[in-house]
């Protein structure tokens, strides 16, 4: 049981590895990744439990100690978040069982995605920063494959500039990890907290503060270095972007999240700051497309770049609500993301266009359907007691007790503006005038419609037990609140 924080990364990655050989069986490939997901679920549930009873857990991998080996930390935020991409995962590859297609199935969609958890449940666990760079890595060779699988015009232009800009930013990762090494001579995660609080963050230290915001807002989409986003999301099949959309910005989000906390918390005047008004356009920015936009998966991307600039702005408060809300906000956002993908992806599916203008009354036929997507929808807008309520009314009193007024006020308005671009969905593309589609056939719908309502249904109870969940994520965030914790967990002093 010591060794369970590694599991969610190696029953995947052992699957992966078994599914390559069998690439010619799919039937036999789905059962596999559908079993193998379910145990990477209940594995990181359990470990949820062990760190909410005992508190973090490591593990050194070789057995070298720290800070001098690779160690693998898990404390409540990492474990919440390896638990909710295991879940969205299963889901995703339910409804891609109906959906992805057998040129697809039989082209390594399986195995690939296996990889994808690696990489992402790795990068969520890692104690190391060159780890970290190793779990992205891994992460982003799924995601180029899983880009370009189907190999139709649009998704080889997307994929030749999505590999252009994150082969730069990968780069620049390196470089920034060096610049770290050569000012601290260490690369353990803790050890780097505890050695900048020694030499008190002098300005070479704040300049790789800045570094790493560029690097990670580059992966997590934040502005100005979100212009790659929307057309590389659109151009993949319905299952692979809910996968994209739900998991891969919330990395970059993430490891933000973590170094600025963890490393940087010292000199927050500046470096913070920084954060806080790049988090104010992402938010402006994305309202901005969310709403120009008629095309019901671009609506649903630009919601996206949206909830980067909510969560991060609550980590740039550095206030313990606003961190608590951040934490509770990336899970609900991950969970409603992947619901509002799929479910547009029936949309798509039946009607045969991502077109609102060319969609209306499908109300009539598919009313599961419609109710299914009003109540998501009301969730992402934050409408109470839905889960997207919860975060955001944390984030804002945290914001208003450090006096950043402006924050808030762009949250709030933006609420109103992402309301309004989903209900522009319902409205034209579910209301609306019937039309005649000639698109799948309804049993086959109400397969996929299934497997996205378990989301919503999780995303409805992540809001209504948020009381019961609240020691969960005040762990998460105390951690965050204080490195110290970390710290003596990881190099046991």
């Amino acid at each position: 049981m010591t060794n369970l924080l590694i599991l969610p990364i190696l029953i995947p990655l052992f699957t992966a590895v078994i599914l390559m050989f069998i690439s010619k069986y799919v039937k036999v490939q789905r059962g596999i990744s559908v079993v193998s997901t379910l145990a990477t679920v209940a594995a990181s549930l359990v470990l949820i439990n062990k760190i909410h009873r005992n508190g973090i857990q490591t593990i050194e991998l070789g057995s070298w100690k720290a800070p001098f080996g690779i160690i693998l930390v898990s404390d409540m935020l990492s474990a919440l978040l390896v638990t909710t991409t295991s879940i969205i995962t299963l889901i995703v590859l339910l409804y891609s069982i109906k959906s992805i297609g057998i040129d697809r199935e039989r082209f390594y969609f399986y195995p690939v995605v296996q990889f994808l958890l690696v990489g992402v449940n790795g990068a969520f666990t890692t104690g190391d920063i060159f780890n970290l760079f190793v779990f992205f890595e891994v992460m982003l060779m799924s995601s180029y494959v899983l880009l370009v699988l189907g190999g139709t015009k649009a998704q080889l232009r997307e994929g030749i500039k999505y590999i252009l800009v994150n082969v730069i930013s990968s780069a620049l990762f390196v470089i920034t990890v060096a610049y770290l090494y050569s000012v601290l001579g260490t690369l353990n995660m803790a050890d780097i907290s505890r050695k900048i609080s020694e030499v008190n963050q002098p300005g070479i230290i704040t300049a790789i503060a800045v570094l790493f915001l560029v690097v990670f807002g580059l992966k997590g989409a934040i502005f100005p270095l979100y212009f790659w986003l929307p057309g590389s999301y659109y151009a993949p099949p319905t299952p692979v972007l809910a996968l994209f959309g739900a998991l891969l910005t919330k990395v970059g989000i993430y490891s933000i999240t973590r170094t600025y906390t963890l490393f940087f918390p010292h000199d927050i005047g500046y470096t913070h700051e920084i954060l806080g008004v790049l988090s104010i356009l992402t938010i402006v920015f994305g309202c901005i497309g969310a709403i120009a936009y008629w095309d019901v998966k671009k609506i649903i991307i630009y919601n996206i770049i949206i909830a980067v600039g909510v969560i991060l702005f609550g980590v740039s408060t550095m206030n313990p609500d606003a961190l608590e809300g951040s934490v509770y906000y990336l899970v609900h956002d991950m969970i409603i993301k992947a619901a509002l993908f799929l479910l547009v992806g029936v949309m798509i599916k039946i009607t045969g266009t991502t077109d609102l203008k060319k969609m209306g009354g499908l109300i009539k036929e598919y009313p599961w359907l419609g109710w299914t997507f009003l109540v998501a929808a009301f969730s992402l807008a934050g409408i109470p007691p839905l889960s997207g309520f919860i975060g955001k009314l944390m984030i804002l009193r945290g914001s208003f007790s450090e006096e950043a007024y402006l924050g808030a006020g762009v949250i709030l308005a933006s609420s109103l503006l992402v309301l309004y671009s989903v209900i522009k969905i319902f409205l034209n593309g579910i209301w609306g005038t019937p039309k005649e589609y000639n698109g799948i056939t309804k049993g086959h719908a109400r397969y996929l419609w299934m497997t996205s309502a378990v989301l919503v249904v999780l995303a409805v109870f992540y809001g209504l037990g948020a009381e019961a969940l609240r020691p969960l994520f005040s762990q998460a965030a105390e951690v965050l609140m204080d490195p110290d914790l970390y710290i003596d967990a990881v190099l046991k002093e």
